[in-house]
């Protein structure tokens, strides 16, 4: 039993670094807003790259989402950004959320200011 315990727990996927943003510049451009995110995250290839990330209003609400479509092993960190997102009157701040294709949806946001 305890062989069957140690040879489970091996075989058991490693988790590995998350998708980590670096920095998050917003602007705003009439009535809507402009993201640009830098993320680390140790791409390894297609099997295992960061493939997005989103702007979610404080309560976790989705206001937008960019999809990474290919694997940046050789670029780290890398920015991307996205237009056209519509943040609720008032809004002060928004969150931005990684995710790798792997690993899923970090646990963790960046707060965001909006200025």
């Amino acid at each position: 039993m305890r062989y069957l315990i140690l040879s489970a727990f091996l075989a058991s996927p490693a988790l590995a670094d998350p998708s980590v943003i670096e920095n998050v510049s917003a602007r705003q451009s009439g009535d809507t807003w402009r993201f640009d995110v830098t993320i680390r995250h140790p791409d390894t290839g297609w099997d295992h790259y960061a493939d997005g990330w989103r702007v979610l209003d404080m309560d976790g609400d989705e206001l937008g989402m960019r999809v990474l479509h290919h694997p940046h092993e050789n670029e780290q960190p890398f920015t991307r950004s996205l237009s056209g997102v519509v943040i609720p009157k008032g809004a002060t701040q928004v969150q931005v959320q990684a995710r790798c294709n792997v690993d899923g949806w970090n646990e963790g946001t960046t707060v965001v200011d909006l200025n």
